[in-house]
């Protein structure tokens, strides 16, 4: 890998892809950092730039094929090369039964969690095949879902079980090209969005229970430890939750 390190971040402007954002700055990364929201990247960017890093905020749409594209061709300008892609970026449906939800409810939700992951990929994989020295490494967001459903999630669960796929085949696909994938699983970290376990949230039984949670920024250093390993070292998948959440036994 090249003295410099750089690093390509989707859902950057809040939660895990903010705290990753400065983890990876203080390890010494580059970023870039991807989001709808401008106002989001640019507070990103000065919490990396005042970890000591260089941010490149890129308000892009990760579901549009064509601003995936002009992302890339602003990392290869700004940075010419990357070394790392973490597919961050998340979105969920209304908590609803499965029958009641609409059409565009269901593809909103595939369009980020489970498109916008295999173009941000595929953008990076071309990225890093080409580039001298050669390589790099995706690690893709996957959540406690991709292994077990909450109730009413349907669509959230649904992608996050086929990011696993995903990881598997880009780590496979990928060997050839000095290419290593993981996926990072994660349990209630306290971002905006978690914030309602901890007024309580649905249980498979039916109960509404508060859930503990734990601190974005040990999510992060899962992240920075996964993304400072050697190319010929993978951790293809790693758990991170609350110690005490519901997810281990039965309810």
């Amino acid at each position: 890998m090249a003295e410099d390190k750089f690093a390509l971040i989707t859902g950057a402007g809040a939660g895990i892809g903010r705290a990753t954002s400065l983890a990876l700055a203080k390890a010494g990364w580059s970023v870039a950092l991807a989001g709808r929201r401008p106002e989001a990247l640019e507070e990103t960017a000065r919490g990396v730039a005042a970890s000591g890093g260089r941010a490149l905020a890129f308000p892009c749409d990760i579901a549009d094929p064509d601003a995936v594209r002009a992302l890339f061709a602003r990392i290869r300008e700004s940075f010419g090369r990357l070394d790392l892609l973490f597919n961050n970026a998340g979105a969920g449906a209304p908590p609803i039964p499965l029958e009641e939800l609409s059409w565009a409810q269901w593809k909103a939700v595939v369009d980020v969690n489970l498109t916008g992951a295999f173009l941000c990929a595929q953008g990076a994989i071309l990225m890093m095949k080409s580039q001298s020295p050669r390589g790099g490494r995706i690690i893709n967001n996957g959540s406690i879902s991709a292994h077990a459903p909450r109730p009413n999630s349907a669509p959230y669960t649904a992608t996050k079980h086929a990011i696993s796929g995903l990881t598997k085949s880009i780590a496979l696909d990928g060997r050839a090209h000095d290419i290593a994938c993981g996926q990072i699983d994660i349990g209630n970290a306290l971002t905006d969005m978690a914030r309602k376990m901890t007024l309580g949230v649905p249980q498979a039984d039916g109960r509404i229970a508060v859930e503990p949670t734990i601190d974005p920024a040990a999510v992060a250093d899962a992240v920075a430890h996964m993304a400072g390993l050697p190319l010929s070292t993978n951790i293809l998948t790693l758990t991170i939750m609350a110690t005490k959440m519901p997810f281990v036994g039965r309810g």
